[in-house]
């Protein structure tokens, strides 16, 4: 799922990457939004906010969602860099410090204690949290899977799938069709898999609150142990089978 890069990577690969981290990102989405009234898998509205805020001079707001934007660009910063910067020793290994620090930040707010008197600075500080770990898993699953796969926000999904899906009426070579299948089947299950994670998440917020965010780190961490699980799987297959 991660460790597959370049020639060994299947659209097999790309599925499993993006089903199950789109669910993830649709639990932090409506956390974000039932917690801090904040959306924290994407920027396009961001700006439009800091725009409005900026004519109606409104500087100090305006600032807070300009900064909205800098933290989700940090986030794929980092990704990227650490990601560079393992895969020149270990490239096997380049995706860990990426999920290894969204894992510790959905862990940290997730311990956190929603309060009343929870005060503006605070709720600020936990959506730049948010927006720093979605910048690094966009980033990271667009490494990954050479910019085939996004799973934090929808607006280019549904671009993307709606001239798909016109294509259908004109393509008509059979390996034109399958692979234009194959595309529309993965942006579906990236929509499919955010919004069953949006309503996951919604549902048990009503129970844990900010705790949601453990589960969207639970499953990360089930992501990398099938990885690691599956490689070894195949390693020890090999050894059986040589040829």
């Amino acid at each position: 799922m991660f460790k597959h890069q370049g020639k060994n990577r299947t659209s097999k690969h790309n599925l499993r990457l993006a089903i199950l981290l789109s669910f993830i990102a649709g639990i932090v989405n409506v956390t974000g939004v039932l917690a801090v009234k904040t959306l924290t898998t994407n920027v396009t509205g961001h700006f439009a906010y800091f725009a409005e805020e900026v004519t109606k001079k409104d500087y100090q707001a305006a600032i807070v969602f300009l900064i909205y934007t800098l933290f989700f660009l940090a986030g794929a910063f980092t990704s990227n860099f650490l990601a560079e910067l393992v895969s020149e020793k270990k490239q096997n290994l380049s995706h860990l410090p990426a999920i290894a620090i969204e894992f510790i930040i959905l862990v940290t707010l997730g311990l956190l204690e929603i309060r009343t008197d929870l005060n503006l600075l605070d709720e600020k500080w936990i959506a730049f949290g948010l927006l720093f770990a979605m910048g690094i898993q966009n980033a990271l699953v667009t490494k990954i899977s050479k910019s085939t796969v996004r799973t934090t926000h929808l607006t280019g999904l549904f671009t993307d799938l709606g001239i798909e899906l016109s294509q259908l009426f004109f393509y008509k070579k059979p390996e034109e069709r399958k692979a234009l299948k194959t595309s529309i089947y993965l942006r579906l299950s990236i929509i499919s898999f955010f919004f069953l994670g949006c309503f996951s998440g919604g549902f048990i917020y009503g129970y844990l609150a900010l705790k949601t965010l453990l589960t969207a780190a639970a499953f990360l961490l089930i992501a990398l142990y099938y990885d690691y699980i599956r490689l070894h799987f195949i390693a020890i297959k090999r050894k059986k089978n040589p040829f």
